[in-house]
């Protein structure tokens, strides 16, 4: 009995470390993978997108055009202001077939173009259509 007891609690020691996948993009260069692996994504919420990406996007912008998209990227805007335009930051756009509700008069102050948790929330549910990444390649 003590046996199938040990026995039972490796494997499922086992499967909850293991079966805890890495995510896709570890470093804000591995957002090409996104790109790359593209297929996995369409027609599927914004959320299981933003759950491959493991470093924190500091920066978004939401266009509500046709196609409607946000603009992702990795570092703050302070920092993208100080960069030359054609060395600034990897950008990761991604389209989503709705229209946005995005206002900057209804953002707080200052930190219009921060990404938080509630607009994963308020945002998640929106289907990705395309996956566009530009720089650093």
């Amino acid at each position: 009995m003590k046996n199938i007891f040990k026995f039972l609690a490796v494997i499922y020691l086992f499967f909850n470390y293991s079966c805890n996948a890495q995510q896709m993009v570890q470093t804000p260069n591995d957002a090409h993978k996104l790109k790359t692996f593209e297929q996995q994504f369409i027609n599927k919420p914004l959320k299981n997108l933003l759950k491959e990406i493991k470093p924190e996007i500091k920066t978004s912008y939401g266009n509500i055009g046709d196609p409607s998209y946000f603009s992702f990227r990795f570092i703050e805007s302070e920092e993208i202001k100080r960069r030359l335009l054609e060395n600034n930051s990897l950008g990761l756009y991604v389209y989503v077939k709705e229209t946005l509700d995005w206002d900057f008069t209804k953002r707080p102050k200052g930190i219009e173009y921060l990404w938080t948790k509630e607009d994963i929330e308020k945002y998640g549910d929106l289907k990705v259509i395309r996956i566009k990444v530009i720089g650093n390649d």
